[in-house]
């Protein structure tokens, strides 16, 4: 199926948008390996097949949306109360969504086809602007891929916990599965 050139409308309501963390260090074991979801984002993608690099992608982020989908691995399973905890400690003391309630991607490059597209941009996240790279491609209608964030280069530390044995690893990776509606 090839896709029509034109402007996509992209949101919760086109697929999901998440983020999984990794941990590492001598308490991992302790610790779980997260699935979130961010429930409020739209975004917009201006799409020329014939034109790769005519085309763009921008995406905005509500911080404060960021909801525990899943927690695997550790010494026991996920409460309801440790979702809420860590859902708190994302916006308290790791996006800072008080100072910074939105997370922005801008492409600037695109390049590829279809089947394996590369995306060069802009993510803006806790005030720090760095450049990420996002691949994916798109079948049957529906756009997939991923991106890793290096919170470091955010200035972001990692999360720790039990005295720095348990933490998170410093690399994110963000994954989308999106359907296009439109073109508007």
């Amino acid at each position: 199926m090839s896709i029509t050139a034109g402007s996509y409308t992209l949101g919760p309501e086109s697929g999901r948008l998440l983020v999984k963390t990794t941990r590492t260090g001598l308490g991992a074991k302790a610790g779980h390996d997260l699935t979130l979801e961010v429930t409020r984002w739209r975004g917009d993608a201006t799409i020329d097949p014939a034109a790769p690099a005519e085309s763009s992608v921008t995406v905005e982020v509500d911080a404060e949306s960021i909801e525990v989908r899943e927690g695997t691995g550790g010494i026991k399973p996920l409460t309801g109360s440790d979702r809420g905890e860590i859902e708190k400690i994302i916006r308290e003391k790791i996006l800072h969504t008080d100072r910074h309630p939105t997370i922005n991607f801008r492409s600037t490059r695109v390049e590829g086809t279809e089947e394996s597209f590369r995306l060069e941009g802009d993510l803006a996240l806790v005030g720090v602007t760095q450049p990420v790279i996002v691949r994916g491609s798109l079948t049957d209608g529906r756009v997939q891929g991923s991106a890793v964030v290096q919170q470091s280069r955010w200035g972001i530390r990692p999360y720790s916990a039990l005295f720095g044995a348990l933490k998170l690893s410093d690399d994110v990776e963000v994954q989308f599965d999106l359907g296009l509606i439109g073109p508007a």
